[in-house]
């Protein structure tokens, strides 16, 4: 079933999102070659209990960890560790934050120190195909106006869409209906509605493809072909009239209304 937040209920989401954005802003100033994932994932921590909350990730399903961080042709669900980041590496941040009762969830990809003009291609085009769909996130529209923007212009620069792993609903729960694909399934999905909050994340592969794999230890999701991976994700607010991302960070084109 498919959650409509009250007016009190977007507060608490609006508090959640700007934790977990906020976490992902400090843990992204302090990448540099030679941190550890782990030290980033002690980063996120922090930041998100000096706020009250906790790290909605940790314990989740078993997970051990506070966020997830993927690097190179981990697409998600890495697991922090003793791993340092190299020059040239890219890695991706997911972050989750759960104060109130209510979650905000979040991710994006960062560059560690000079990467190659390619990997910042993907970087960059994967978040676009986030702020292709985020107009057409609106009250009327339907889940698959989202679906059709992101696969459109990851195939305009001949990059891949994973399908295995979609954006979703969030609030008191992690993961809620709707599902929210990456990729046009041939249905129009569920319609969209004021008050409905979104994690909508595109997860994109540089080798053109969509499969993926899922390590040894039964969390990490790499890419099949091992190519570079990169994610941007932001928790969206559906309202009367423009959307919202909660979940917003500095230099954000759409801030949000607070």
């Amino acid at each position: 079933m498919i959650s409509v937040k009250s007016a009190r209920e977007i507060d608490c989401m609006r508090r959640a999102g700007a934790i977990a954005g906020q976490a992902i802003a400090m843990a992204g100033r302090a990448i540099e070659p030679g941190i550890t994932t782990r030290q980033l994932d002690g980063i996120i921590r922090k930041a998100i209990e000096a706020r009250g909350a906790r790290p909605s990730f940790l314990g989740y399903n078993g997970f051990p960890a506070n966020s997830c961080i993927s690097v190179n042709e981990e697409v998600i669900h890495g697991i922090p560790g003793k791993r340092k980041l190299l020059e040239g590496d890219i890695v991706s941040l997911d972050v989750g934050a759960s104060i109130d009762g209510f979650h905000g969830d979040s991710s994006a990809t960062f560059p560690v120190g000079r990467v190659s003009a390619e990997a910042m291609k993907l970087i960059e085009a994967t978040k676009q195909c986030f702020y292709q769909a985020l107009p057409l996130i609106r009250s009327g529209g339907h889940i698959s106006d989202i679906s059709k923007a992101i696969a459109k212009y990851a195939a305009l620069h001949r990059y891949g869409v994973v399908q295995k792993y979609t954006g979703h609903g969030v609030g008191r729960d992690m993961h809620e209906a709707p599902e929210v694909p990456n990729f046009y399934t041939g249905r129009r999905g569920a319609r969209m509605v004021k008050g409905m909050t979104l994690a909508v994340e595109p997860m994109i592969l540089m080798g053109g493809g969509h499969r993926v794999e899922v390590l040894k230890d039964g969390w990490t999701v790499v890419s099949a072909d091992r190519s570079l991976a990169a994610h941007y994700e932001h928790t969206v607010l559906i309202t009367d009239s423009e959307p919202e991302l909660l979940t917003a960070r500095e230099g954000d084109p759409l801030l949000p209304a607070v």
